[in-house]
């Protein structure tokens, strides 16, 4: 690989396109053909018929020959696959020798040569490419460029039907050398593969397929990983992973121990971030580009893609106060599609549309160029070079479609397909139907709400439709308001609606209320002000990430005095802790539900002083508390320790802040209390239970079962609970061996050992 195409190059390592271990794919049979056979028919035309396997060899070669002066082909002279790859080498420029032995190797091959390239040929062993890469190395030549393309039966190409470029591209150089048709070739089989992929596995599609032009131009333009690529936010990052070696995994995407749905650090050097939560891109930017100056290295580049819907957060314009005012090196893309979900909100949004959309930023001291078509890979090209040479921060302002290429979104008004759950890719029809869902009985009950108090008002941070709040906005539509991915400005302005004698609702995801924790602290609490959070995905949510599950709001809402909070465990609960919130006027109040299916209704055998009793038990044994929707997993553990002849009682508190004082007046009768939450136990229900039962001095035991003090990795629901031990059978197993154990001495606010006990 050149000197100046990679920092491992530049680093004297060796390049590898995939990852080392060679896989020889399709073994050959010795033909008994002699050499010049072979040879004679390897000079005939590359079959575009060729099956699967050996196209796909012949795309990597070529993909080599495009980077190197000199290509080695490993393998036997008898396969006439070998002995084709050498002449498309050969054919695209490239010198090129079959090497069937390490010690076959000739000096006089590298007279002048500055980068060799090596690939495997058909039933070439993993031996033979490692012994050619050490001899390499003793001749000088350590930075040497590696395909890998896998063809066996045991790594299936991905590409579905017609893709050509597509398995050549390894790495964003592959990029920089194809021609002006073949980039367009390769936007569209990148479409074809995002709607083919995405729809099985589900994801953020739209936003993917409105950036595929722009990201091509990006990395022909910019050398990623030397010049930083940052992504706010990171869900239009799908086509930025294909072109840097991850285009054969998609097939993984969102799934345990697959790609994840935004960039991850761990999965590329190219992937610098791992946001998903906007309008952070521009700071990142500031701080990279701040510590290039310091450090000198004055070459290296700071991109930041940044949508117009991130603009619309504060902190982005933060960022740009402090990028305009030091004139940092950072290029600014702004991609302008008009969303975010939905179409975006606000003066800048008008302004963006206006007769002079480049005035603002040329005032704050920013260079700008545009507007440029965002789907002309040739005229973003131009673009990103002209800000690339400037010597401050520029704004290249890019037009741009989400959902482009694809019919089903491109015609949703809602949100473009934004996000998809898996589904026909012919119709864009989820497989599975959508109903019951958590999010559609809130959506359902405030309207009904609505109705009947003029002064109910909803509040939204660019999340209309994904919080439930289409219906409220259909009905009433004054009394919606959206202020874009403002998540503190929504805080602090409920705390306005509410001191003007207004009931606001601010409906939020889970992990969004982390960036309004200070407004809802001191804009909302300290004022007792009569906010109700409605907050979405709340606990695990699974596939998408660590930052998308909302396992810290209970530990956050702990924190704010006259805060109360309800985790209800259906539908039904979920209706009467919203119209409970709504007539609590001391004070905010918190709800919070998890993604997905509400399910059937779980009814109380009998409820007390606030306290739902699902499951008694004459035997004093254990008291399992249940929070939210984990009263189902409650309910299976309480059925497998009666089966071992355990008694327990199985109760939901509904409002689990301020902690119902009848739960301290009936733990000392049992042996050991149990809180089951899906929220992080630091800090969570149980914490604050166990705290005031030492307060009360009360010696009963507690084990508090939650999510562990870590970033949970992607997966489904399920797999993450299991993950975190929040099975029924983990629980039940657990308890069953300190129930089974010696009883310990009742010391008022003793701690028995191992973490979760309390």
């Amino acid at each position: 690989m050149a000197p100046d195409q990679n920092s491992a190059a530049r680093q004297g390592k060796v390049v590898l396109a995939d990852p080392p271990a060679v896989r020889a794919a399709v073994e050959h049979e010795e033909t008994g053909e002699s050499r010049g056979e072979v040879l004679a028919r390897a000079v005939l035309p590359v079959d575009d018929t060729a099956k699967p396997a050996d196209r796909n060899r012949q795309l990597g070669i070529r993909s080599l020959a495009r980077r190197c002066e000199l290509v080695l082909v490993a393998g036997s002279a008898s396969s006439g696959t070998t002995c084709r790859m050498v002449e498309v080498a050969r054919q695209e420029g490239a010198r090129s020798h079959l090497v069937p032995d390490a010690a076959h190797l000739r000096a006089t091959w590298f007279d002048g040569v500055r980068t060799v390239g090596l690939s495997s040929g058909a039933g070439a062993p993993e031996s033979l490419v490692q012994q050619v890469l050490e001899r390499l190395a003793e001749l000088g030549f350590r930075d040497v460029a590696v395909d890998v393309t896998p063809v066996g039966p045991d790594q299936p190409a991905p590409e579905g039907q017609g893709m050509r470029l597509l398995p050549s591209i390894r790495e964003p150089a592959d990029v920089r050398r194809l021609t002006e048709p073949e980039l367009t070739e390769l936007a569209a089989e990148i479409r074809r593969s995002l709607v083919d992929l995405v729809s099985r596995t589900g994801g953020h599609l739209g936003p993917s397929l409105g950036v595929v032009e722009l990201t091509l131009a990006l990395h022909r333009v910019f050398e990623s990983p030397d010049d930083r690529i940052l992504w706010d936010t990171g869900h239009q990052a799908y086509a930025h992973k294909m072109l840097t070696g991850r285009w054969r995994d998609f097939a993984t995407l969102r799934q345990r121990g697959g790609l994840s749905g935004y960039p991850s650090r761990a999965e590329s050097s190219h992937d610098v971030i791992e946001n998903s939560h906007a309008s952070t891109g521009l700071s990142y930017a500031y701080g990279l580009s701040t510590a290039n100056q310091l450090l000198g290295d004055t070459g290296r580049r700071v991109v930041v893609v940044a949508g117009d819907g991130s603009l619309t957060g504060g902190m982005a314009w933060e960022a740009l106060n402090s990028i305009a005012g030091e004139r940092r090196r950072v290029v600014v893309v702004l991609n302008d599609n008009g969303r975010s979900y939905a179409p975006t909100v606000g003066g800048l949004a008008r302004h963006l549309r206006g007769s002079d959309p480049g005035g603002f930023f040329t005032a704050l001291g920013l260079g700008y160029v545009g507007p440029v078509d965002g789907h002309d890979v040739g005229a973003v090209q131009e673009a990103l070079r002209r800000a690339r040479d400037e010597d401050g921060p520029v704004v290249v302002h890019c037009l741009t479609s989400k959902g482009r290429g694809y019919r089903p979104a491109e015609d949703d008004d809602v949100d473009r397909f934004h996000a998809v759950r898996p589904m026909n890719p012919a119709t864009g029809v989820p497989v599975t139907a959508g109903g019951g869902s958590w999010t559609s009985v809130f959506g359902a009950e405030l309207v009904r709400l609505g109705e009947k108090r003029r002064d109910v008002v909803a509040i939204t941070a660019a999340m209309r439709d994904p919080t439930g709040l289409t219906a409220f906005a259909e009905r009433f539509p004054d009394r919606v308001i959206d202020v874009g991915i403002a998540e503190q400005h929504a805080v602090t302005a409920a705390a306005g609606l509410a001191m003007a004698g207004m009931r606001p609702v601010v409906a939020i995801y889970s992990t969004f209320l982390n960036r309004a924790f200070d407004q809802m602290l001191m804009d909302v609490s300290l004022h007792s002000c009569p906010v109700v959070f409605v907050l979405d995905r709340a606990g695990v949510t699974g596939d998408d990430g660590a930052s998308h599950n909302g396992m810290w709001d209970l530990s956050l809402l702990n924190i704010a005095p006259r805060m109360r909070v309800a985790a209800p465990r259906d539908a039904a609960t979920l209706r009467s802790a919203l119209r409970t919130a709504l007539n609590t006027v001391d004070g905010p109040a918190a709800i919070r539900f998890p993604k997905g299916r509400a399910g059937a209704d779980l009814p109380a055998a009998f409820s007390y002083g606030g306290l739902d009793v699902l499951r008694p038990d004459p035997r004093d044994d254990l008291l399992l508390v249940s929070v939210g929707a984990m009263a189902g997993v409650c309910l299976e553990v309480a059925e497998l320790l009666h089966a071992r002849g355990i008694g327990v009682t199985v109760m939901d508190p509904q409002w689990i802040r301020p902690v119902n004082p009848l739960l301290l007046t009936v733990a000392p009768r049992f042996r050991l209390v149990a809180t089951v939450e899906d929220n992080l136990r630091v800090g969570g229900f149980g914490s604050l239970l166990a705290q005031e039962m030492r307060a009360a001095r009360i010696g009963t035991p507690l084990v508090d079962f939650g999510i562990p003090h870590r970033f949970l990795a992607h997966g489904t629901r399920s797999e993450v609970l299991a993950g975190c031990g929040l099975t029924a059978a983990a629980i039940a197993a657990d308890l069953a061996a300190r129930l089974s154990a010696p009883v310990p001495s009742r010391v008022p606010g003793g701690i028995e050992p191992r973490g979760a006990v309390r």
